[in-house]
């Protein structure tokens, strides 16, 4: 057992945030994303299933361990709506305003269409699969630097 880690990290999504280091893409998707087949294209071709789980609730347990990049200006892709890309549905708003808590500034997300998403996230280091029902809950976090304390 360990303290102050949350509850949703299990051992193997730990091991997993731990491997990838600065630039990497993780990929955050709700149940209706091709995650498997997806995986199976990324650099670990790693799953990880926490199926009872949503995305805001995933969010804040990967984002407490998770530095997010602070070289790029939106460390963070969102899938667009399809038909409507300036459309921010619920599910994305609630995952920014997460995003912007836990990096303690303002945080933006790109936009990508739905199969340039796909693309996007078979380049990605691994993918994280939540039971998030609502649809567009899919994201990908570039992981950022840990500075040692200046004091």
């Amino acid at each position: 057992m360990l303290k102050n880690i949350h509850p949703l990290l299990n051992a193997e999504l730990l091991s997993v945030l731990a491997e990838m280091g600065h630039g990497d893409d993780l990929v955050l998707v709700d149940r209706n994303f091709p995650a498997r087949s997806v995986a199976n294209e990324t650099a670990s071709r790693v799953l990880i299933r926490v199926d009872g789980c949503t995305i805001p609730d995933m969010a804040r347990a990967i984002l407490s361990v998770f530095p997010l990049d602070s070289f790029v200006s939106q460390p963070i892709d969102r899938m667009e709506v399809v038909d409507a890309p300036d459309e921010l549905p619920r599910v994305q708003r609630e995952f920014q305003a997460i995003a912007t808590a836990a990096h303690g500034s303002p945080i933006e997300m790109e936009s990508l269409e739905r199969l340039a998403f796909y693309e996007a996230a078979r380049q990605a280091y691994a993918v994280v699969a939540t039971g998030e029902e609502r649809p567009y809950g899919c994201f990908i976090l570039k992981k950022g630097v840990i500075f040692p304390d200046a004091g």
